[in-house]
């Protein structure tokens, strides 16, 4: 565990050692309120919650979650430093897993940035606050998923870039896969076991649920289990990089 901790600390802290953290905080915070109030038309619905604000989280994290996640292991491999961290007495695990829980901390201080919002709603009106305080940990466990996945696809790749794309393109996929548009789609040429097999393999569909304001076990263990999954597939992907 002290490892871990170590590995974590380290990497939570090279995020604030250049001006790179600090821009993706002020973007996501812009982007979240831009969308919120203007896109989301917040004051427009005369309703006093936050549903606008987290509709739109999934798509946010679509583009700016995989930035994080890019340059996990794709910047350690290029610059050989993945060779240095993996002599050291940590295992592949327990690099995977610090490098992953700071990624997961730096998002989520940025998500806990945007508390201002819950504020403004909670002025203007008297909001489910249970409601919010659920769907605040849908987005992040939603965040946490998203940063497993990226962080598998940058082990597999030296460039930030092609490690981005990868990232965008599959969480796309487990993303998209829970819209009402393509159920539809493919409800006409599946069994209704397979749709429903379809949309529960979703993000979308368990971050939707959660955000409901009610905290049901097998939304909690789908995230759970999606992010141990791609964590470990991580570490194999690393290991067979270094049997190379």
């Amino acid at each position: 565990m002290s490892a871990t901790i170590a590995v974590f600390r380290r990497e939570l802290a090279s995020y604030f050692a250049t001006p790179v953290a600090y821009v993706f905080i002020v973007i996501f915070l812009l982007l979240a309120g831009m969308l919120t109030f203007y896109l989301g038309g917040l004051y427009e619905r005369g309703q006093a919650d936050l549903q606008p604000f987290f509709l739109l989280h999934p798509v946010l994290y679509l583009f700016l979650v995989p930035a994080v996640s890019m340059r996990l292991w794709a910047e350690e491999r290029r610059t050989g430093t993945i060779e240095l961290l993996l002599t050291l007495p940590v295992t592949q695990w327990q690099a995977v897993l610090g490098k992953f829980l700071a990624a997961w901390a730096f998002v989520a201080l940025a998500l806990a940035l945007t508390f201002p919002v819950w504020l403004t709603i909670n002025y203007l009106g008297s909001p489910d606050n249970g409601v919010i305080a659920a769907s605040y940990v849908g987005s992040a466990l939603m965040a946490g998923a998203f940063l497993a996945v990226g962080g598998c696809l940058s082990a597999a790749t030296r460039s930030q870039v092609i490690a981005f794309i990868l990232s965008v393109v599959v969480c796309f996929g487990l993303l998209f896969t829970g819209y009402p548009v393509v159920l539809d789609f493919v409800r006409s040429w599946l069994p209704a076991l397979l749709v429903d097999a379809v949309a529960q393999i979703s993000f979308l569909t368990h971050f939707q649920a959660i955000a409901k304001g009610v905290l049901e076990l097998r939304d909690l263990v789908f995230f759970v289990l999606v992010i141990a999954a791609w964590l470990y597939a991580t570490v194999l992907v690393i290991a067979m990089k270094k049997a190379d």
